[in-house]
């Protein structure tokens, strides 16, 4: 469940995936492309061996007509397989998850192998993986080795999540993606946190908030 505090609601969503699968060029270019009423900087931990070692923290948020501030707070994690304690120190209490995978034929093992670390970490922090909002985006579509869309949605026909292509390097489906795991994310809480009936929000007046368009 999100992080509640008196006036505000605050929802975590983490970007995983494999090393150099471009999670932080999603948050990059998410952060180019959004205008809430609400945003802050992007921080960012370099290292030589992986871009994210820590996290990359992008604040956002909007106010609701009860005038409860509603919150986002977008991480992502390392990839790389010697970073597993980070990838679940960052993941614990997650409400919404960004699955970014690497398009390139070369890197489906990586791809399935992040998948399933993903799901086992989940359960090892306490997260629900089968209940978990999640969206799986098939990252780098403009590589020439990258696998046909048709036969990725044939392989993940019987998934119950859904599947988004982009281009991040270009800014492509960026937004269409974090869009998506937003109205999962509404859907998930909108009954709990009674966030139409007490505060007003409907799932387009929580999504267009949150991207900064208007209702």
């Amino acid at each position: 469940m999100p992080e509640e505090s008196p006036g505000s609601l605050t929802f975590k969503l983490v970007y995983y995936g494999p090393a150099q699968s471009g999670k932080t060029t999603n948050l990059l270019r998410l952060h180019d492309q959004l205008s809430p009423e609400l945003k802050g900087e992007v921080m960012t931990m370099e290292t030589k061996d992986d871009r994210t070692l820590f996290f990359d923290l992008l604040p956002l948020g909007f106010r609701a007509p009860s005038g409860l501030l509603i919150k986002l707070r977008l991480f992502t994690v390392p990839g790389q397989v010697a970073h597993d304690g980070t990838r679940k120190a960052v993941l614990s209490r997650a409400d919404g998850v960004v699955f970014v995978a690497d398009s390139a034929r070369n890197q489906e093992v990586n791809n399935g192998e992040a998948f399933q670390s993903m799901a086992d970490n989940c359960h090892r922090v306490g997260l629900d993986f089968e209940h978990l909002p999640l969206v799986v985006q098939f990252n780098k579509r403009d590589l020439p080795n990258a696998v046909p869309e048709t036969e990725i949605r044939d392989r993940w026909a019987n998934a119950p999540w859904p599947l988004c292509f982009a281009c991040a390097l270009q800014g492509k489906a960026v937004t269409e993606t974090f869009e998506t795991l937003l109205r999962l994310l509404y859907r998930h809480h909108a009954l709990p946190l009674a966030l139409a009936t007490t505060h007003g929000i409907s799932e387009e007046a929580f999504v267009t908030g949150l991207l900064g368009r208007s209702s």
